[in-house]
């Protein structure tokens, strides 16, 4: 079973950067696909991003698209998303989570381990 630690959320003003970590603490880290999930209050859990098991193969809600950047380092057990030119709307709880299959990686019913959240809030 995987445990899951999110960390690196903060308060930033609009057009800064953060960069989340997620260290898992199991040993079976590299086999399994990592995806980011916001939830903004009174709103809905959101797909952010999420990266296959090799880290070559990256995805992305439209939304950030161009401005977030997900990355792994399988060596360190430990998922990463740079956040650039963040918006207030940014602002949010977010998440990592861990699946072992494939499928929909927006579909955060699909994912079996999940991390405590960060919060992540943009000022403007």
């Amino acid at each position: 079973q995987e445990q899951l630690v999110a960390s690196g959320g903060g308060l930033v003003q609009a057009g800064g950067s953060l960069r989340l970590s997620c260290a898992a603490s199991g040993r079976t880290f590299s086999t399994y696909t990592m995806g980011w999930f916001s939830q903004a209050p009174g709103k809905e859990n959101e797909f952010v991003a999420a990266i296959m098991c090799s880290g070559y193969s990256t995805f992305y809600a439209d939304s950030v698209k161009g401005r977030f950047t997900i990355s792994r380092d399988n060596a360190k057990n430990t998922v990463y998303l740079q956040m650039n030119s963040l918006k207030p709307e940014d602002t949010a709880v977010y998440y990592c989570a861990a699946r072992r299959t494939a499928g929909d990686l927006s579909n955060r019913y699909e994912y079996d381990y999940w991390g405590q959240g960060t919060q992540v809030t943009v000022s403007s």
